[in-house]
């Protein structure tokens, strides 16, 4: 309802995680991209550049301590990547996007994303319950005529909806909310959490075939180990791990669970693995509890699922004799996709949706589902309760595959799957900071069906790959990271 209090949760890098008023992760990252090859043989190991950002071993469910302790204190608003894990372009601004809030009606909260999504989502509830009832004491100055007293609408980007919905079933959030929308959240987890945190980061699979071979070499020497090692760590990372099918073995069709008696991925932590399936197990049990307490199957909340899908996505691990593979298809029945880090099984709320035409798919990559203007629109309509559209996926949609990493110099490969034949589509690269981009560089068949290009990165940093279709317009984005070699 337009009265209503808008909470928006961020996801994983949403928020800017500071110690001493310096942007720590940032600050890593940059460090890291510079000295790259220095740190691919650093006597301390291939993750010193980041041990800013550490936590200390065994953290679990609580919150650190000095020296490990950061403050979230806003929104990113820039490009920002976990290269091998997921990227997005930054928040724009969502107070404006969501309808012109007032700003005691709007709560942004940030949070340490690196810490387990259950301390996380008591934090939530501490700040919701602050700010809802400081509005609901002021909400009839604005909304003299409001029928009811002001609930939630939850507006939660990736990660933030596991936070949320972990929120409102499993601590007593749910006679809160109004609504919940989630926007590229994993509701099943995903795979390339798993390629993620077995050092495969970047390098196998499908989606990463385009590299050469320098960075191939530095991603398996230094980038690969150094962001496994640190992410091991953080208990959010783990509790994005598939809790679907998603276990492969060579011979047999029929897929498992990670957690399926004799399954053992090389190099995944079991702990992790536990720990992801207790944290949904968690929540499943409590939604099952609390509607057996109110005697309905429904809930006492709207829930808004949005989606992208059309791009080639990782959905599983294949435990393959020569070594871990990463398929972005289970099997040959049937198309598989996802916005290129969920696969769009896992971005379906089927834990409170029926058919996944109740969702709204769009064609954008999970880097720009916050950003797109369309997902604009259908979040105003829902603030302003006039609900969302079914679909914003149209027939002229098509899959890329873009790198997340590169080196300086090396040229990469970006491909297109799916696109009409004679449909103009072309790719530049731009700094992440605003700057002007490169001339366009147009994709051209490859005499298998799919759309080719290569570029070449000039400098260091995080930069900005954009696709643009004509006949009809359409526009892709990627966030690729670069270092010196």
């Amino acid at each position: 309802m337009r009265h209503d209090l808008v909470v928006y949760v961020p996801g994983i890098l949403g928020s800017r995680l500071t110690r001493d008023g310096k942007d720590v992760w940032h600050q890593s990252l940059r460090t890291a991209l510079h000295m790259a090859k220095e740190l691919a043989v650093h006597p301390r190991g291939p993750g010193a550049a980041f041990d800013r950002l550490a936590l200390p071993p065994g953290i679990g469910d609580h919150r650190p301590e000095t020296p490990w302790e950061v403050a979230a204190d806003g929104l990113v608003k820039t490009p920002s990547a976990l290269p091998g894990l997921l990227s997005f372009l930054g928040y724009p601004d969502i107070r404006a996007m969501a309808g012109d809030l007032h700003e005691e009606q709007y709560l942004a909260f940030t949070y340490d994303w690196r810490l387990s999504n259950r301390l996380t989502a008591a934090d939530l509830k501490t700040a919701v319950e602050r700010a809802l009832t400081r509005w609901r004491e002021r909400v009839r100055d604005h909304y003299p005529q409001a029928a009811d007293e002001p609930r939630v609408i939850f507006l939660c980007h990736s990660m933030g909806g596991l936070v949320t919905r972990y929120y409102l079933e499993c601590l007593g959030g749910r006679d809160t909310a109004r609504s919940l929308v989630t926007l590229g959240t994993p509701h099943r987890g995903a795979a390339k959490a798993v390629r993620f945190l077995t050092r495969n980061g970047i390098g196998p699979g499908d989606d990463q075939r385009l590299l050469g071979r320098k960075a191939l070499t530095l991603a398996g020497k230094w980038l690969n180990p150094a962001l496994a090692e640190l992410c091991r760590g953080f208990p959010s990372v783990g509790q994005l791990l598939p809790v679907y099918k998603a276990v492969m073995l060579p011979g047999l069709t029929r897929t498992r669970y990670l957690d399926d008696e004799g399954i053992a991925v090389p190099d995944l932590p079991s702990e992790l693995v536990k720990d992801a399936f207790a944290f949904h197990t968690e929540f499943e049990d409590a939604l099952a509890r609390n509607r057996r307490r109110s005697g309905e199957s429904g809930l006492p909340y709207k829930v808004h699922c949005l989606g992208g899908r059309s791009h080639p996505t990782v959905h599983g691990v294949l435990l393959a004799p020569e070594g871990l593979k990463f398929p972005t298809a289970l099997d040959d029945a049937e198309p598989w996709t996802g916005d290129g880090t969920v696969p769009e099984e896992s971005a379906f709320a089927g834990w409170a949706l029926e058919e996944m035409s109740d969702a709204v798919w769009s064609g954008h990559r999970h880097v720009d589902l916050t950003g797109a203007d369309t997902v604009g629109h259908q979040l105003s309509a829902i603030v302003r309760g006039r609900g969302a559209g079914q679909t914003l996926t149209g027939e002229e949609e098509f899959g890329v595959l873009a790198p997340e990493f590169s080196v300086t110099g090396e040229p990469f490969e970006v491909l297109v799957e799916g696109a009409r034949s004679g449909r103009p589509v072309s790719v530049s690269l731009s700094a992440s900071g605003g700057g002007p981009a490169g001339e366009p560089v147009p994709l051209t068949p490859d005499g298998s069906g799919l759309l080719r290009a290569a570029l070449t990165a000039p400098s260091a940093g995080t930069w900005v790959l954009r696709l643009e279709a004509q006949g009809p317009y359409a526009v892709h984005r990627e966030v690729l990271t670069v270092v010196d070699a």
